[in-house]
């Protein structure tokens, strides 16, 4: 991985990664759990307010999921370049 424009192109993979990544944790935490709040509380989860258990619950469980995705993709792009790990 000598080659200047293949350190950029990784860079460049890495960081949109990680930008789909924040833009999906901040639409499940921020969006469903304080903006869409009122109109999700009108729908019932396991018993709870649907707004509610996003607030909660929800983000929680989509940041865990999003470390896996990002491991298994940054895995790929590893690959992908030459870089990965014996």
């Amino acid at each position: 991985m000598k080659d200047n424009s293949i350190k950029k192109q990784y860079w460049h993979a890495n960081l949109k990664l990680v930008a789909g990544c924040l833009i999906v944790w901040f639409t499940v935490s921020f969006g469903f759990g304080i903006i869409l709040l009122e109109p999700l509380n009108q729908i019932r989860f396991f018993g709870f307010e649907l707004g509610f258990w996003f607030a909660q619950q929800g983000s929680i469980i989509c940041f865990i999921g999003l470390i896996f995705f990002y491991a298994w993709r940054m895995n790929h792009l590893d690959k992908k370049y030459g870089l990965e790990e014996d």
